[in-house]
Order: structure tokens, then sequence, then C-alpha cells
């Protein structure tokens, strides 16, 4: 039975990949990412989180954000 709570290794890599592209491309446009945004991003991809665990606490923390 698959692990629907982590993404493999597999996953996780292409994950990296994607978001290391797409930080590139952040920065030629001007708007790199910050340090805590980085870091976010690596605590995914170390906790191999699925896409849906990301959203959910992406969207979470805008709440909060929001309410503040």
């Amino acid at each position: 039975m698959a692990d629907t709570t982590h993404l493999t290794i597999a996953d996780v890599t292409q994950a990296r990949q994607r978001r290391l592209a797409a930080m590139r491309l952040q920065e030629i446009e001007g708007n790199p990412l910050s340090a805590d945004q980085v870091a976010m991003f690596e605590m995914f991809e170390r906790e191999a989180w699925t896409h849906d665990q990301r959203r959910t606490y992406i969207l979470a923390k805008a709440r909060t954000q929001a309410t503040e």
C-alpha cells in the first residue's frame, strides 16, 4: 500500500528541482523568495510533505497573517 502522507524520494527530488527553477525565475523578475520562504519549502522537502499538506499549511499561514 502506498504512503499517502509523504512523497517518495523521487517526488521530493522533482519538487526540489521545480522549486529551484522557480526561484531562479523569481530572481530574474526581481522578486526573489525571502529566507523564510526558502526555509519553508526546504522543510516541505525535508519532511516529504504531500502537495495537499503543503497547500493546507500555506493557506493556514496566509489566513493567520491576514487576520493579524
